[in-house]
């Protein structure tokens, strides 16, 4: 902050409450989420879309090992969901909503379209994100769901 003053770098001395010092472990972009669930930084991001996408998604892991019939993943699975109108939450990664083909980007709008008229709440998880990382290796389409559908996951066995 003395460099700032020194330097007369007005934006940084005005924004000074919004920077936050804190440990990790290394300084490479998996970090991130150690960083991001340390208590002081939480605090500061807590109305932050990063912080949303990842309390969401540990949402969604917890729930995945508590009650696995409540969780599903996938594309075939997740728009079995939101047939039956299940979805509470569906968390989709923004490459997939931006799809370089139309028929696959209009699949994944139309999908969100069906979750929202529902009252589910869709989240649009960045990319460039390590929640966004984690979500695309869950094939970058996941939902929780209101009630449990064992018979999706009886369908996935099926294929």
């Amino acid at each position: 902050m003395a460099e700032a003053v020194r330097r007369e770098l007005k934006d940084i001395h005005e924004n000074k409450g919004k920077f936050v010092q804190c440990h990790s472990s290394s300084g490479y972009k998996h970090s991130l989420k150690e960083v991001m669930q340390n208590p002081v930084v939480a605090s500061k991001l807590a109305d932050t879309k990063a912080a949303s996408e990842t309390k969401c998604l540990e949402t969604f892991y917890e729930m995945m090992s508590n009650d696995p019939d409540r969780t599903v993943y996938g594309p075939k699975q997740t728009e079995a969901a939101a047939e039956k109108d299940a979805i509470d939450t569906l968390m989709i990664t923004d490459t997939l909503f931006r799809a370089q083909t139309i028929a696959e980007r209009k699949k994944y709008v139309a999908l969100c379209e069906k979750v929202r008229e529902t009252n589910g709440d869709v989240k649009v998880f960045s990319s460039l994100h390590v929640s966004g990382e984690q979500l695309t290796q869950l094939t970058g389409v996941a939902a929780i769901l209101r009630f449990p559908c064992p018979e999706l996951d009886e369908d996935s066995d099926d294929e």
